[in-house]
This record gives C-alpha cells, structure tokens and sequence, in this order.
C-alpha cells in the first residue's frame, strides 16, 4: 500500500486516498505510453517472481517432508483440484491449469498489495478487465467448440412457460455479456475499497499523533480484514470461471 499522504492546507486536514492507486512512469517523465514501464508493470513482474518463487523453486525437490514452499504449492493445488472436480465435473480437470494460473496470480497479487509502499495491481479495471475478458472469450470459444449451435441452448428455458421463453432467453444473453464487466468490477473494486479505508484510517493516525489510538486500532482491524478479503476475492474470482467453465462444458444444465 501506498504512503499516508496527509498535508494541513489553510488549516485542514488533506488525506487523499485514491493517490495509492496513480499509475506512475518508473524512471520519471509524466508522460505514460502504452510501452512505458510503470509502478504497474513493476508489481506485475513481481507478482510473476513470487509464484515462481513458491510454486516453481520451492516445490522442484518434490521431497517427501515437504518445505514450507512445497506445502503451500500442494495446497492451493489440491484446493484449486477440488474446486473445479466439484463445479465442473471431471471434465472439467484439463483445464485445471488455466485455472490455477489464474487463482495464484490474483492471490498472489492481492496478498503483494498488502505490503507497505506496495502498488496494488487488481485494484485497476485494466488489470482486472484483461483477466475477466480471457475467461469469457474462452468459455465462450470453448462453448461453440464442444457443443456447436448447441451451446445456445442455455439461453432457452424449456422449462418455462411458452410465453415466457423469449424473455427470459434476452435476459440470460444480456447478463451472459455483462458476465465480464462484473466479473471485473466486483474483483478491483472490493481490492481499491478497502485499501482506501485504511489509508483513510491511516491518514487520521498520523495526524493526531499520540493520541491515535482508536484511528491506529482501525487500521489493524481493516488491515486484518484485507488480509481475508485478498484471499476470498481470489476465490470469488476462480470459483466463478469454474462456473462460467460449467457452462461451456454442460450448456444443457
């Protein structure tokens, strides 16, 4: 997270909490292209070096008593495993590395916008945006792969009323394509949400000085309820492309 930006301006209190979340060039200029390395791409590649780290490095020895870094690889796999065995089916475990891919980069993600002066990448649309578009553009691709014209089916009701049926297949289409937009938002707005509490928080802490306790108390219980909500979000967020996966693979049900 960002520093507590406070500042006393004609004798007020300043906290801006939304500054954390500026996209700034790394070696200066203001000026940010689309080749332009950022405090964005930075935290990207981090994210990358910490997977790598844990589930790459730390679990090549395959030891029978597992270190620390292997424990935590075996895990999330098993976990992730289990996740999609259980929405999906078995059919579903092929594309278990997809999804894996995906449920350790957001936690990972998550859990490194958490340190201090760190930028937290899933709090933009642009990040998030990116990941929620590949899962519907898969799924979707993979829909009319499996099934054919067939895949259109889950847009019919048959068993609703006759009457009733073209509705509700407008209204299964229409929130079929808003899938991505809320599957995005939901993801970068809960991370950008309580990031800004606590810098609010923080903020207020560092103006009253000794007397911060009740402000500095919030912190650590916001700070403590982020830790949770960096890691539900994750699985919010793999949970739904296994449901989303679901209906590739069974359009029917």
């Amino acid at each position: 997270m960002g520093m507590t930006n406070v500042a006393e301006e004609t004798g007020g209190l300043t906290i801006r909490p939304m500054d954390q979340f500026i996209v700034q060039p790394l070696f200066g200029g203001d000026v940010v292209n689309w080749y332009t390395p950022t405090n964005v791409t930075l935290w990207l590649a981090l994210t990358v070096i910490a997977i790598s780290l844990v589930m790459v490095m730390g679990s090549k020895g395959r030891a029978i008593v597992p270190t620390r870094a292997q424990s935590i690889g075996e895990v999330m796999y098993g976990f992730i495993y289990k996740m999609i065995e259980d929405v999906t089916g078995k059919e579903g475990l092929r594309y278990f590395p997809y999804v894996m891919t995906l449920f350790t980069f957001i936690l990972f993600a998550n859990f490194l916008g958490l340190l201090p002066f760190a930028f937290t990448t899933t709090s933009h649309i642009a990040v998030t945006a990116v990941l929620a578009l590949a899962v519907f553009i898969t799924v979707t691709v993979l829909g009319f792969v499996l099934n054919g014209t067939a895949f259109l089916k889950m847009f019919w009701i048959s068993s609703a009323p006759l009457a009733l049926r073209p509705v509700l297949a407008l209204i299964e289409l229409i929130s079929y394509f808003v899938r991505p937009l809320s599957h995005s938002i939901r993801l970068a707005g809960n991370m950008m949400a309580g990031h800004a509490v606590v810098k609010v928080f923080a903020g207020f802490a560092g103006a009253m000085g000794a007397a911060a306790f009740a402000p500095v108390l919030a912190v650590v219980a916001i700070y403590g309820l982020e830790v949770l909500v960096a890691a539900i979000q994750a699985y919010v967020f793999t949970i739904l492309t296994c449901v989303y996966l679901k209906d590739a693979l069974h359009p029917h049900h």
